[in-house]
């Protein structure tokens, strides 16, 4: 394939994954979105391959078949719950590879087509420098991933990592690292500056994520998708890649701006996200004891009362994911709209453990699109509600985050379900949710506590409606 026919193949596929963002930008597009960019992607790798500066073409696909068949048997298995670990994974993958790319590049530099000797060194100089900045953006997304993952599998605990005058240790990693870049380029290049500043990048990486609480992790997530954008792009720079820097620019803006607005929606610092840790300056007030005695119903009642409501609401959490719980919960929505009731759904920007993972679960479930709202757009419907489903949902139902400013998620905003008529909350018991904060919502008096796994709860009132 020739260099012009690379370059129109590079184009064509840039032009389809600016229009797979378009389309994943609404639920109803997300799926023809998704098949954008897998044409985009087949069209950049068969270019990529065939292109005239590929070499060794037959390990090249002897790798792509091996990572592929790990990719097919990993997606075939994997629940929606594990979504979230398996993002995380994903990124630390680019985050290695940017780094690998790096250290390549600087051992076997590219060849440079340049006669003037100024011309020669200001390119190696500009080189030295993508490669530094490669391999450190490159490892803080390999670490900073790998903690993601075992925050989000359990290995790893939730709570926030707050070790003593934290922010000045993560200021003086890039102090440091910035002098290391500047020793690297005056000596032409130095192993022991790039191996030192990638050590540093790899304990940055860790204790970013580490930093940053379990009621927060869906944003880290998001973060973490635009830094393995900007490793991509990093990774272009130094192959010379135009198709792959566009692409990491594409994925690392899309995912700041993801993760900005999130951070606006909960009411959060932008800024605060990238130095790693937001929201935890503060003291736990709540240690997970119990604030009060709960009333407990049965899913029967809660039919009954399901059937004399004129509005309900459903607000799900990662709780109704772990149980699959999602296609149960689509057909008492049905039985409910018949009978003429009206049944929304109120989604947290950051309920579940990664964004949109509600959206997603009740799209797989088929649960129209136009009844599935965000917060801001039901927060001020709850006081005309008769009855309000928390399924599974914890933190983004808690309304310490309004009430204590004390609490680690204070400031958050969060679904106001306790100004409904009546709440039912799904959980298996009274632990608390993923940030570890008490919940006060299970304590008031009109709310009510259905315990047991949330799908069997849900197949026992459809039963009874």
């Amino acid at each position: 394939m020739s260099e012009g026919l690379t370059q129109a193949a590079y184009i064509v596929a840039a032009l389809f994954f600016i229009l797979s963002l378009a389309g994943l930008s609404k639920q109803e597009s997300a799926r023809t979105g998704n098949y954008f960019g897998i044409a985009g992607m087949a069209i950049a790798l068969i270019a990529t391959i065939f292109g005239p500066d590929a070499q060794g073409i037959a390990w090249i696909i002897v790798a792509m078949v091996i990572g592929g068949g790990i990719g097919i048997y990993y997606a075939k298995r994997v629940e929606m719950t594990e979504m979230p670990e398996l993002v995380a994974v994903l990124h630390s993958f680019v985050g290695l590879a940017a780094v690998l790319v790096g250290y390549n590049s600087f051992i076997d530099p590219p060849a440079v087509n340049l006669a003037n000797p100024a011309e020669i060194h200001a390119a190696h100089v500009i080189h030295m420098v993508e490669v530094f900045l490669g391999v450190f953006i490159g490892a803080v997304t390999f670490t900073g991933s790998i903690v993601a993952f075992g925050k989000l599998r359990g290995i790893i605990s939730s709570s926030a990592l707050n070790i003593p005058h934290k922010h000045k240790w993560n200021l003086a990693a890039i102090l440091v690292s910035t002098a290391l870049m500047i020793y690297f380029v005056k000596a032409d290049g130095s192993m022991f500056a790039l191996i030192v500043m990638t050590l540093i990048a790899f304990a940055f990486g860790c204790h970013l994520v580490a930093s940053i609480g379990g009621a927060d992790m869906p944003v880290v997530v998001s973060m973490l998708n635009s830094y393995s954008g900007w490793a991509a792009a990093a990774a272009g720079f130094m192959l010379a890649n135009d198709l792959l820097i566009v692409t990491g620019a594409l994925v690392g803006s899309s995912g700041a701006i993801l993760s900005y607005i999130m951070c606006k929606a909960m009411n959060r610092s932008f800024i605060s996200v990238i130095a790693g840790g937001f929201g935890q300056t503060v003291s736990v007030s709540s240690d997970g004891e119990e604030e009060g005695e709960h009333r407990e119903v049965s899913a029967e009642d809660v039919a009954e009362m399901l059937k004399d409501s004129r509005s309900v609401i459903i607000t799900p959490g990662y709780g109704m994911a772990v149980a699959q719980a999602q296609y149960p919960v689509h057909e008492i929505t049905e039985k409910l709209r018949a009978k003429g009731i009206d049944v929304r759904f109120g989604i947290h920007p950051v309920a579940g453990r990664l964004p949109g993972h509600m959206n997603v679960l009740l799209a797989e479930a088929k649960v129209p699109y136009d009844i599935v709202l965000e917060m801001d757009e039901i927060n001020d419907d709850f006081p005309e509600t008769d009855t309000v489903l928390v399924i599974g949902a914890n933190d983004t139902v808690n309304p310490a985050a309004m009430e204590d400013p004390n609490s680690p998620i204070a400031g958050m905003p969060v679904l106001e379900v306790w100004n409904a008529k009546n709440v039912i909350v799904f959980k298996r018991s009274m632990n608390t949710g993923y940030a570890g904060v008490q919940n006060p919502l299970f304590f008031k008096e009109n709310t009510a506590m259905l315990f047991g796994d949330a799908k069997a709860s849900v197949d026992a009132i459809s039963k009874a409606i």
